[in-house]
């Protein structure tokens, strides 16, 4: 790709769509969207406590509950009459090993009778469940099946920069046409989910390989810098806790990413000022326009006079759409940051929560 494209994000696919309100509605509209499963009129007051060894692990939806009750013998549903309302997996199945043989069984059977919209993108990919992050895993779920369970799913994000002319600019990646999820849409520079087995690190050092050919000893560089969490309700149902762990790389100035796996099409390097504008847009994948949000608060580039500022929500307010930005530290040894049922102290601006936490 020529400079003068990736510089400038030529092509047709490179120019941003623009949502008609202005920048500050549109990202209190993304954060609303974003957190839609803890607003008014979402599902969240009927679905049951999914239960684990006795641990909450995440919420299932009503319709999930009932097609669990044709296994018995790894799901035990009440809704509530002689006993708790919660899906509970069955105590019998007591090891890790156990646990995810039997709800890996289920799920191959849910994918075969097309129960579930979301089990068409099963990935043969295993995602680890657990209360919280730090804690050792119940068992592990095929990840196109956790928005049924509504568990806590984590990954990694890069945001890649570097300077031209005294000026900060952002590398963005332009999704695949053939990704199964948001195709076609700007992303960051790398990202991906934490699959079972690996480390946060890991994962972001096999993301930027695969995906931008940016060599480990390159990732290495990368300053973890915070967590972004937030918990939304799919269009075709499904619940999507999801907490992103997010990491900045200072990129040499003569540094270009190049396709690698083919998950990307192109990469843009863009003044801040752009990137800004594209942030809630309908060309930015949702997740990582508030990971680039998150990026131009902690970098100054919006300030407490912007709009996005200018408003203090009522802490006892029953819709608080929200963002956590946790307290940096060392991902990949000690974190916990999932607990499902967690009782913080906040600072709220406009419709952001900074959450100052120390998780150790």
């Amino acid at each position: 790709m020529a400079q003068r494209d990736w510089l400038e994000g030529g092509g047709s696919r490179g120019r941003v769509v623009m949502a008609a309100p202005g920048w500050s509605e549109r990202v209190r509209e993304l954060l609303t969207r974003m957190n839609s499963f803890h607003g008014a009129g979402s599902s969240k007051a009927l679905c049951l406590p999914f239960m684990v060894a006795g641990q909450q692990v995440g919420h299932v939806p009503q319709a999930v509950a009932r097609c669990l009750c044709q296994y018995p013998a790894v799901f035990s549903v009440s809704q509530g009459d002689e006993a708790p309302a919660r899906v509970e997996l069955s105590l019998q199945l007591a090891s890790y090993e156990q646990r995810t043989s039997a709800v890996q069984g289920v799920l191959r059977d849910l994918r075969a009778q097309q129960a579930f919209p979301c089990l068409k993108e099963w990935r043969e990919e295993l995602y680890n469940v657990m209360p919280y992050f730090c804690d050792p895993p119940l068992f592990s779920m095929e990840r196109a099946a956790t928005p049924l369970f509504g568990v806590k799913c984590y990954g990694a994000h890069l945001n890649g920069y570097t300077w031209r002319n005294g000026q900060m600019h952002m590398w963005l990646a332009r999704r695949a046409l053939n990704k199964p999820t948001y195709p076609g849409l700007l992303d960051n520079l790398a990202a991906g989910g934490i699959a079972s087995g690996l480390s946060v690190r890991e994962t972001l050092v096999k993301e930027c390989q695969e995906e931008a050919c940016i060599p480990a000893s390159l990732t290495a560089l990368a300053k973890a810098v915070g967590t972004i969490s937030y918990t939304y309700e799919g269009a075709r149902g499904g619940i999507y806790p999801e907490c992103q762990f997010v990491f900045d790389l200072e990129l040499p100035e003569d540094f270009v990413p190049q396709v690698g796996d083919g998950e990307v099409q192109e990469f843009y390097l863009w003044p801040l000022d752009k990137v800004k504008e594209a942030i809630g847009s309908p060309d930015f994948k949702p997740n990582c326009s508030m990971v680039a949000l998150d990026f131009l608060f902690r970098h100054s580039y919006i300030l407490p006079d912007e709009g996005v500022w200018s408003e203090t929500q009522n802490a006892g307010a029953e819709i608080v759409p929200t963002v956590s930005f946790w307290s940096a530290i060392d991902y990949s040894t000690h974190h916990n940051s999932g607990q499902l049922n967690e009782s913080k102290t906040t600072v709220k601006l406009c419709l952001l929560v900074f959450d100052y936490t120390d998780i150790r």
